[in-house]
């Protein structure tokens, strides 16, 4: 089974850099004006969603689901946790790697922001630091707690903004999950249906704890 870490590393390589398709990201006040309005809604809206007590949590879960596929690109994410394993995998097991890669993010983010017991989320910053991607910090004040620094890469693609990595107190999500599946395929020997059940068992066990 796996043992999940979400974040573990920083981020300190460019990600996705060679996603087909990228456009180049406007190096203008304009684009990353468009990149704040972006992030500030989706995290508003995760934020309120995720604390809302009036519906179930499976609901609530559902709900984020459809608003995380609206603001990541999940198949390019999991593409690139994947690594050099990807090519080595069947189109089979790719798609059903990609089916589970993507509850487990949904899960794991919904989990996260369920945490943040319905506090503030607001932007405090904001940069472009190449060609594609804009950072946007926020912070999110939950109402017990801490305030926790959440920051957002933002890639424009094919004329859409999307998010490609969120990182949390410095940790990134997308470097973290790359290293943890070679460490996994990796103990397996290589073997991608194995990695594949292990994902499958932990995705069954975020599953029956969230009910």
């Amino acid at each position: 089974m796996i043992g999940y870490r979400l974040f573990v590393l920083c981020l300190v390589v460019p990600l996705l850099g060679g996603v087909t398709g990228a456009r180049a990201w406007a190096q203008t006040d304009d684009g990353t004006a468009r990149a704040v309005s972006f992030v500030d809604a989706l995290g508003k809206e995760a934020v309120a969603t995720m604390a809302d007590k009036t519906i179930t949590r499976n609901e609530r879960v559902n709900r984020f689901r459809n608003l995380f596929h609206r603001g990541f690109d999940i198949p390019s994410l999991a593409h690139f946790a994947l690594g050099r394993y990807w090519p080595l995998a069947t189109p089979a097991q790719q798609q059903e790697y990609v089916r589970q890669f993507d509850e487990m993010v949904v899960r794991s983010y919904a989990s996260h922001f369920e945490s943040y017991g319905g506090g503030t989320f607001r932007i405090a910053a904001s940069r472009s630091d190449s060609e594609h991607d804009a950072f946007i910090t926020t912070v999110v004040t939950p109402l017990a707690g801490p305030p926790v620094n959440v920051d957002w890469r933002v890639r424009q693609r094919d004329g859409r903004l999307g998010i490609i990595d969120v990182v949390i107190e410095g940790v990134s999500m997308s470097v973290s999950e790359r290293q943890e599946f070679a460490s996994v395929i990796q103990a397996k020997g290589g073997s991608i249906d194995a990695f594949l059940q292990a994902l499958r068992e932990k995705v069954a066990t975020m599953v029956a704890s969230s009910q």
